[in-house]
């Protein structure tokens, strides 16, 4: 995602830097405005890490392949958070990347 243009802001309290960036403890650590905060937890930490979101004032919550919580997930919508469970940010990105480069 990065060699697409995103800026990844790793958060996890373990790392120091990923991916060649800084890494952040929490989510509420970050001083910049966090668009999507896309989630490579197991489902049991998802209700805190939307609550996290929902008070950093992200715009989306993605969680990705296995992950999903649909009492989180309400609460994120609830919050006017968009929403996507069970699904590879990566994968998606490439698949409308190919339709696209096959439309021009």
């Amino acid at each position: 995602m990065q060699s697409a243009g995103y800026k990844i802001i790793p958060v996890n309290p373990n790392e120091t830097e990923v991916l060649g960036e800084k890494s952040y403890a929490r989510l509420e650590d970050v001083r910049e405005h966090i668009d999507i905060v896309d989630i490579f937890r197991r489902s049991e930490y998802v209700p805190g890490i939307v609550e996290s979101a929902i008070g950093v004032g992200a715009r989306a919550v993605w969680m990705q392949e296995g992950v999903f919580h649909a009492a989180a997930a309400q609460n994120a919508r609830q919050a006017g958070l968009f929403v996507i469970e069970d699904s590879s940010i990566l994968k998606e990105h490439m698949s409308r990347r190919a339709l696209d480069y096959c439309s021009e």
